[in-house]
């Protein structure tokens, strides 16, 4: 069997679309080890299993959004808007897809997607937490708190400068 891919590396493929935390078609095809063409077909074949909660397909400003986020190419791309894939959907994958390899990477999947839930689940409640805090202490430390608060958000993304001629 083929070495797995850790979980690490999964979850910087996990994004979030719509509100829900979702998977590239082209990226499960990557770690299943087949053509996204292939992946696709199998689940064109097996509709039923993959309700709109389980799996649906970008619009073109989200796969436009999608294609400037993670630097991806127009030309030789893809003919078709992509496909994305919940969690049920990649659980729903390893059945239709029916390999070691599949099963294998969907377990390693599943525990990604469990692990930023934790995540998230952590932050929430640490965040929840320091707020209570906030209202027990007096107000000699709301800087200190302001900083928490500040190291517990993400990051927030800056505009990417482009770098080339302009016409």
């Amino acid at each position: 069997m083929a070495e797995l891919i850790s979980t690490e590396v999964i979850a910087t493929r996990i994004l979030i679309v719509r509100g829900k935390r979702v998977m590239l078609d082209s990226d499960l095809a990557v770690l299943y080890e087949v053509e996204t063409k292939r992946l696709n077909e199998q689940v064109a074949r097996n509709r039923k299993r993959f309700p709109k909660d389980f799996m649906f397909q970008l619009s073109r400003e989200e796969a436009d959004s999608l294609r400037s986020q993670i630097a991806t190419s127009k030309r030789g791309g893809r003919r078709y808007l992509p496909f994305v894939f919940t969690q049920e959907g990649v659980a729903m994958l390893s059945s239709v897809l029916n390999s070691e390899r599949a099963i294998m990477v969907n377990i390693q999947i599943m525990r990604a997607f469990t692990q930023l839930r934790r995540m998230l689940l952590t932050n929430r409640t640490l965040k929840r937490k320091i707020e209570e805090m906030e209202k027990k202490y007096d107000k000699q430390f709301t800087i200190v708190f302001q900083a928490i608060k500040q190291l517990l958000e993400p990051p927030l993304r800056k505009e990417k400068r482009v770098i080339g001629f302009h016409i």
